[in-house]
Order: C-alpha cells, then structure tokens, then sequence
C-alpha cells in the first residue's frame, strides 16, 4: 500500500504530525509513506526511516510570484505517477485538500465540522471527525491514522520513541556546548510578537540559571534580540542553523525553553527536556511529559479564535521558569 501524507506547514505542525508515523508502520509494516511538505520545511522530515519520500513544493512563493503555478502544478502531476492508494491531507486548509485531490482521487481529510476552511472537506472521500479545539497532537495522529483502521490511545503517544532524525552537524556545535555545566536552549522567537517572551524577562531568566545558555535565532531580529542578551550576560548566541543542525543541537542541550513555535514542539518530538511558555495561543497544542512542562499566562485563550494583541505572556514570572527549569535540569520536574 502507498500512502500520502499532505502537511505542508508550519514547523511545528509537522513535527506534531510526524507522531503518526510509527504508530502508522507499526500497525502496517509494509505501507509506504511519502509526505508532501513545503521545501523549507523538508528539512524537519529529512532521514526519518518511517518516510520512503520527502516531496516538496514551493506553494509560498505563488504569493510573490504567480507565473510560478504552472511549475508548481507539474511537480504535483510528476508526484501524482507515484499512484497512491490514498493521501491524507493533515493541514485541512482549501489549498491542502486541492494538493491533495491533485495527487489522487482517494482522499482523506477532517470532516467539516473540524476545520476552519470547510470547504476543505468538500475534497475528500473519507472525512476524520475530531472537535477543532482538541489536543493538537491528538487531532494530527488522529487524521492519519483513523482512515487507515488503526486506532491510537493517549498513553501511546506519551510512550513515543523519538521520530527526529539527523546527520553530523555541519556548524562546529562543539564549540558551543559545556561538559561541565547544564546545557539550556532557548528560543526568543516565534511568528507574532505577542507569543514571544519579552527579551528583559529572558534576561533575568538566564541570569538566574546558573546554567550555560544557548540562544538560537531565526531572523535579523531574533538575533539582534540574541546578541542584545548575550552582552548583558554569559549566554552565547548559536550561528545560523539549518534544521539538521537544529535537531543536532537540541539532541545535545539538557534543557530547551522556548515560546510556542516549532523548536520547542521539536524537544518534545525528541523526547528531550523542555519548557514551553504560553500566552495567546493554548496549551492544549502540546503534550505534558514528565519532562516536557509548560507555563501559561493567566489570559483565557478562544481556540476558535486568537488574540495576536494578548501579550499577557509578559505576566510569566522568570522565577517560576526557573524553579521549573531547575527541577527539570535535577531530574525532580515537579508538577
């Protein structure tokens, strides 16, 4: 049987879908898997042994540039050949479902009811039903197993084994890590200001580690921001990192603490020790682990519908990051 899975996006999207995977081959040994990602995210998929093919396309850059459709169209076809016996669309998006249509007519996907684009669903023969403010990983395992007849139970995806996998890293990470203290990553950035920890607060935070911290970037910005707090303490700002080198780095750090964006889902995805700091968006985007905590700002979060101007996130007291952080760096995580 040959399968295709459409995620195209975002990082931490995919890495919450990639949960599916084992339980998928576990169940269906001789089942083949392609995914169907956008190509800057292909990296994330890159050499785990679940996934025959990774496909990419460039969607993203129609917004810029629409005489690129047609080059975009052929690839589909030319992925198309592959003749699948059935594609899973995990985005639930009208551009998903159309990329999925495109692959075969043998499509799966949320039922209307669990999406926000529902038109989406009109796209497939085989529709998931699962509430839209469920647990987020729940939701991904959920469409890409259940149209396969395989049911998955909350205390399997708790017991995962690690499904991010990677080469030798490119940059000199050597250079950066201690063997004589904790290791702490953190991750300053996300997609909207207000999910991001305020730089100050990161500040008092590393000052009160006792800890050798980390701090990798993604974007001008984020590494101004970096370079800001790495002159006002002993924190050492990481190069550039492509996302082999990230998942390389965080198979290395003791301890990753981040806003809610992707390197933070990809500790949890390595069953690596990690704290992810809430405030516009819920926390039931994640799985609680022992190792892997989160801490929420006191807002109410509307699933159906964020708030990009709640930047309550800035209420987290740094101490509480740091007792949490310190129980996790001792092995005693606490609750």
């Amino acid at each position: 049987m040959k399968i295709a899975i459409v995620k195209l996006s975002a990082l931490g999207d995919i890495v919450h879908a990639m949960a599916a995977l084992q339980f998928i081959k576990a169940a269906l040994p001789e089942v083949h898997i392609d995914w169907l990602v956008e190509q800057g995210f292909a990296g994330v998929l890159a050499d785990n042994p679940d996934i025959r093919q990774v496909l990419s396309v460039n969607l993203k850059a129609l917004k810029t540039d629409k005489t690129l459709l047609f080059r975009e169209l052929a690839k589909l076809r030319q992925y198309r050949e592959h003749h699948y016996d059935l594609v899973i669309d995990a985005q639930g998006l009208i551009k998903s479902a159309i990329v999925a249509r495109i692959l075969s007519a043998q499509c799966a996907g949320f039922d209307r009811h669990s999406i926000r684009e529902k038109w989406a669903a009109s796209f497939y023969n085989k529709t998931v039903a699962c509430p839209y403010d469920a647990n987020t990983i729940d939701r991904n395992v959920k469409v890409l197993t259940q149209p396969l007849g395989i049911s998955v139970s909350h205390q399997q995806i708790l017991d995962k084994q690690p499904f991010l996998f990677f080469k030798p890293a490119d940059s000199v990470l050597d250079d950066y890590f201690q063997v004589d203290k904790h290791n702490v990553m953190l991750v300053i950035g996300s997609t909207w200001p207000s999910r991001n920890y305020p730089i100050e607060l990161y500040l008092k935070l590393i000052l009160g580690l006792q800890a050798h911290c980390l701090i990798c970037w993604g974007s001008e910005q984020e590494q101004q921001n970096a370079q800001w707090l790495a002159e006002r303490s002993d924190a050492r700002v990481l190069p550039r990192l492509s996302l082999n080198d990230l998942k390389a780095a965080i198979a290395r750090a003791d301890l990753l603490i981040g806003n809610d964006t992707g390197p933070t889902h990809m500790a949890w995805g390595m069953n690596r020790p990690s704290i992810t700091l809430f405030g516009p968006t819920p926390v039931s985007r994640v799985y609680q682990t022992e190792i892997n905590k989160v801490l929420k700002s006191p807002s109410v979060v509307n699933p159906f519908k964020l708030d990009k101007n709640d930047f309550s996130i800035a209420k987290i007291p740094p101490q509480h990051v740091i007792e949490l952080a310190q129980g996790l760096l001792a092995g005693t995580p606490g609750v």
